[in-house]
């Protein structure tokens, strides 16, 4: 990997300008005041260890603190590593088993004082050398614990029960870094250099090795042995201008031959990298060593030795700092009290974190970053930058203070220490945080906290519903019905059942399907909504009366200024259930619960009185309990939702009996009918009045019922308010079974004539019935219609008459139509209708007017006389007598009817122009001397001359064009029978040389067949190819061969 150019100018420039901006002190007020705080416990102290108290430490050991180092040896025990400056190691040991439930009460966490009675028990000491202890750090994959003093390595076992071992390579070291690589990292192994095995492993190499030499290639030393991939420690080492790098090797190894003149142990010197001098503080990430010296940081390559500066800190800064974190595998860079969160490239990662004060030293816990500065603690955030906490563990004016944490295990504790006491700290629980935030009343710091955790995988999403399930419930009993629900929904493991308690006392139906949680005893035990409101009420009294005394309270301050009134708080709590349960319904819920969540809207609706909600969820599909619900809605007034839940649960004759009810009491004030609530507005729409919306959600329901008894029941009372919507009752095609057409037709009222006429008009035309009966019913009751209508002229109308003829005219026209309407309805029935009888409908009408009528009813009956009679006397309609005529077929119809024309009877002039019509349409068709003898004398000849002449001539081209159509005929008869003779006359010869013009066989004296076209075949081909088809492939059936014969050619 190359890093000739890691960063860009632009960049490098502007990390310098951000330096030098926060360079200054006059600068670190101002920021200072703009930094957030958020009052979370996250570190409380668990145990502690002073140095002048400790009776069983050496006098030689008492030295003040100079470096620190935390291990988890296993779950049991936590290894604390105290540096002195006399060059002395402490060995401090806690187990965490031991450490009692943590206390979260901010009081406390701001002391020195742990919040347990254990001290960090001492185990030994152990001389390093005369020297400060300038750094411990933990070698995990070797077991090791590394020491700098002095500038000299020391490797120590973890219990300081070994013999020091000394490495007298490198010597002068000021800075050790151990290499960190990520899980995911593509980092180089420093052994793939390209020297030979061979060359690697000579004498002289080995030679060089034990003097801490090595072979020089460009100021880079190589080593020459094969590393171990895994197990190994690689560590860097800042001497004077160098950087050397090293890996510590298991002591386990046999297969090594190198090891140190003194120690004995086994490391080898990977690579020598020019550096720059006055090297304060390094670390290793992959294949990156970033260095801090008071000029500036520098980053280098472990691969290529190259090396990019990142940016300069300005004569004014502190020293620098540099803490590698190690959960993110990201380095924080310090510029004063500013840092800088930069990847192994160098290159910046999310925002700078602003700090109060120039650490004195820095660690790392969680997503937590801890700098220590005079014995004060704070944590902040690092991806937020927000300050989470901040607690002091020594007096002020203490010292340098340290932090110390552990970089590998499960980094829960983390150690502070000022130059004469040490204060092991531990992580707080996620859960422990969370429920110190829900005390306070911090909820939505709560949620940001459980939020954050599941994004860095350290909490289910279970959890985080939990949380908002807790959330919801502290808000609930704290009045915030709105923000309760809210947290309701986001959680995806509460139940809807959790919240049947708040709507109604137990015992009840639903009460053992409450689940019985307990979320973490926060909160009271659910009760009613009314209890709720009135405890709150009572918290904010209180409150407000201990306010007054000069006590702070947690009460919500806007219900301390503006006290909210019971109805609105009770009117909030139940809008907001009613929300939370309608999303409820469109979960997959068990059948129980489903019917508790529908019982319960319907409750919160009738306590809002929401009447329009109350009857869309009982007239829709729903899962409601008619037994909790029936006496409540009897009681509070509201049929309608229950009729429209009766009808949901299939009690039909329950729900049937509230509307005939509702129907009933309309008029008598009982409930509000639309209809007459607003009788002058024009709004555009028309407003049903409430006897006919019962009626109409009645028929909804008869319409679908096969119980023939139930719906002729209520028949009655339906025709009264709508005959429109008894006629759809009656002819609906909804139901299973249909009813029984004499049962019906018995229970219409006769006065119903517009009823009957439709339900027997519907038998007849979609039901397609032949009965004679119903056939002839229909055809009697249009009749009485009819003659009714004739009797009473236009002053007729009946209840129906504006629903079977569309007419906005005045009342005379209405009645003239309606009358039009109904005569040509029985008109045509009578004449498309062959099942009725007819002479039961010519008795009913034979004393009235109704002549066309009797001319179909005589027509049925095959009386011809009477129904030329009726059309050409009565009616005069001399086209409808013409065309009748021409039915009969026969001539002597016409001159019937010319008989009746010139001698109408009953003392009526003769019809002469009439006759004469006749005569010029069908004159052809009589015989002129009957017409001539039945012609009278009073009839005036100019009006017959013409008609008789034309007649005439038209007889004598009528008897010439015959005679020529006979001779054709006769002519065309001998050309066939010629044709055929000389068909039949054809011969052919057959000899021994005749073939089959199929088979081509010989044909001898063989039966034959010979086709129309002179084709010939054997017996044999002639019954394959058929008497049709030819062995050309013609086909005579289709393709007739003419010939032509005499006449033709004539």
């Amino acid at each position: 990997m190359s890093l000739e150019n890691p960063l860009p100018l632009s960049m490098s420039r502007g990390l310098g300008e951000v330096s030098s901006s926060f360079s200054s002190r006059s600068s670190f007020s101002s920021l200072t005041t703009k930094l957030e705080t958020k009052a979370r416990t996250v570190l409380e102290a668990v145990a502690e260890f002073e140095l002048p108290k400790t009776s069983a430490l050496p006098p030689s050991v008492r030295s003040s603190f100079r470096s620190l180092a935390v291990s988890t040896v296993s779950d049991s025990q936590t290894l604390v590593y105290i540096g002195t400056h006399g060059g002395k190691i402490i060995l401090l040991s806690l187990n965490p088993s031991s450490v009692v439930a943590p206390n979260l009460d901010p009081a406390n966490q701001t002391g020195c004082e742990a919040s347990s009675s254990m001290k960090l028990t001492f185990l030994r000491s152990l001389s390093v050398s005369d020297c400060s202890v300038d750094s411990i750090q933990e070698c995990v994959e070797i077991g090791k614990i590394l020491v700098l003093s002095d500038g000299f390595l020391f490797l120590l076992d973890l219990h300081l029960l070994q013999p020091v071992r000394r490495l007298n390579f490198p010597r002068g070291a000021t800075v050790v870094a151990r290499r960190l690589r990520g899980i995911d990292s593509t980092s180089s192994d420093l052994l793939e250099d390209g020297v030979p095995r061979s060359e690697l492993s000579s004498p002289g190499q080995r030679f060089l090795q034990k003097l801490g030499g090595g072979i020089r290639t460009n100021g880079t030393k190589s080593r020459d042995y094969e590393s171990l991939r895994d197990g190994n420690c690689v560590v860097a080492v800042a001497v004077g201008k160098r950087l050397i790098l090293i890996e510590l090797l298991l002591p386990g190894r046999r297969d090594r031959t190198d090891r140190d003149a003194d120690t004995g142990e086994i490391f080898i010197v990977l690579k020598e990298i020019q550096s720059v001098e006055g090297v304060k503080t390094m670390v290793w990430l992959d294949d990156s060593i970033i260095i801090g010296t008071v000029n500036g940081y520098t980053l280098f390559s472990c691969v290529t030795g190259q090396s990019a500066p990142l940016f300069s800190l300005p004569d004014t800064s502190s020293p620098p700092c540099l803490k590698p974190l190690v959960k993110d595998h990201n380095v924080l860079l310090f510029v004063d009290n500013v840092g800088i969160i930069v990847n192994a490239f160098g290159q910046p990662v999310g925002g700078s974190l602003i700090f109060r004060c120039v650490p004195d030293s820095v660690g790392e816990i969680s997503s937590y970053v801890i700098v220590v500065k005079d014995g004060n603690v704070d944590l902040y955030h690092k991806k937020t930058s927000l300050s989470i906490q901040s607690l002091h563990f020594a007096m002020e004016r203490v010292g340098p203070c340290i932090v110390a944490n552990e970089e590998s295990g499960t980094g829960e504790f983390v150690v502070f220490a000022t130059p004469s006491k040490a204060i092991c700290f531990r992580k707080v629980s996620a859960e422990e945080q969370i429920k110190d935030l829900l005390r306070k009343k911090n909820f939505k710091e709560a949620i940001s906290l459980v939020e954050e955790l599941e994004c860095e995988g350290e909490m289910t999403k279970e959890m985080l519903s939990f949380v908002h399930a807790q959330v919801g419930f502290l808000l609930l009993f704290d009045l915030h019905f709105e923000e309760a629900v809210n947290h309701f929904l986001q959680s995806e493991t509460m139940e809807p059942s959790e919240i049947f308690p708040f709507i109604m006392r137990d015992p009840n139906r639903w009460s053992l399907l409450v689940p019985r949680k307990r979320y973490w005893g926060l909160h009271p035990p659910p009760v009613p909504l009314e209890n709720v409101v009135d405890d709150g009420l009572m918290a904010i009294q209180r409150a407000v009366f201990l306010r007054k005394a000069g006590v702070e309270t947690a009460t919500d301050e806007d219900f301390l200024l503006n006290p909210p009134s019971r109805a609105e708080l009770l009117e909030s709590a139940i809008q907001n259930m009613i929300r939370y349960l309608r999303v409820c319904r469109n979960k997959d819920l068990a059948l129980q619960v489903r019917e508790g969540v529908d019982t319960f809207l319907m409750y919160l609706y009738r306590a809002l009185n929401h009447v329009d909600d109350m009857e869309q969820l009982a007239s829709s599909e729903n899962s409601c309990v008619v037994e909790e619900l029936e006496s409540l809605l009897d009681e509070s007034g509201h049929l309608r939702t229950l009729a429209f839940l009766y009808a949901s649960k299939g009690l039909s004759s329950k729900a049937l009996a509230i509307w005939r009810i509702l129907a009933r009491n309309y008029s008598s004030g009982l409930w509000k009918d639309p209809a007459t609530e607003q009788p002058n507005q024009d709004t555009g729409t028309s407003v049903i009045s409430g006897k006919k919306t019962a009626a109409i959600e009645a028929s909804k329901l008869l319409e679908e019922l096969s119980d023939q008894d139930m719906v002729l029941q209520h028949l009655g009372w339906i025709v009264d308010v709508d005959q429109e919507v008894a006629v759809r009752v009656l002819t609906s095609e909804k139901r299973a079974h249909q009813l029984s057409p004499e049962e019906v037709i018995s229970a219409i009222d006769p006065k119903k004539v517009e009823i009957l006429q439709r339900y027997l008009r519907w038998l007849i035309e979609d039901q397609d019935t032949d009965e004679t009966l119903f056939h002839t019913l229909y055809a009697l009751s249009l009749a009485k219609s009819v003659m009714e209508s004739v009797e009473m002229g236009s002053s007729y109308q009946t209840p129906l008459a504006g629903k079977f003829e569309e007419a906005n005219t005045s009342n005379v026209e209405n009645g003239i139509n309606f009358q039009s309407s109904i005569r040509e309805r029985l008109q045509q029935f009578l004449q498309s209708s062959d099942l009725y009888d007819p002479e039961e409908v010519l008795d009913l009408i034979e004393g009235s007017e109704l002549w066309l009528e009797k001319a179909i009813l005589y027509r049925k009956l095959g009386q011809e006389t009477l129904v030329l009679q009726i059309l050409a006397l009565k009616l005069e309609d001399s086209e409808a007598a013409e065309q009748y005529c021409a039915e009969i077929g026969r001539p002597d119809a016409y001159m019937q009817l010319l008989d009746m024309y010139l001698d109408p009877q009953d003392g009526k002039e003769p019809m002469f122009k009439a006759a004469v019509r006749l005569l010029h349409n069908h004159g052809e068709s009589l015989d002129p001397l009957q017409v001539l003898e039945t012609l009278s004398p009073d009839m005036p000849l100019q009006l017959a001359s013409d008609t008789i002449l034309r007649m005439l001539k038209a007889r004598l081209h009528h008897r010439r064009q015959g005679q020529i159509v006979r001779n054709l005929s006769r002519a065309i008869s001998i050309d066939t029978k010629l044709a055929r003779l000389e068909e039949r006359s054809r011969n052919v010869q057959i000899n021994d040389e005749s073939l089959c013009d199929s088979c081509h066989t010989r044909l001898g004296t063989k039966l034959f067949a010979m086709y129309p076209d002179d084709s010939i075949v054997c017996y044999k081909c002639f019954r394959r190819l058929g008497d049709s088809t030819s062995v050309t492939g013609r086909n005579f059936k289709r393709e007739i061969i003419i010939k032509p014969g005499w006449l033709v050619s004539r």
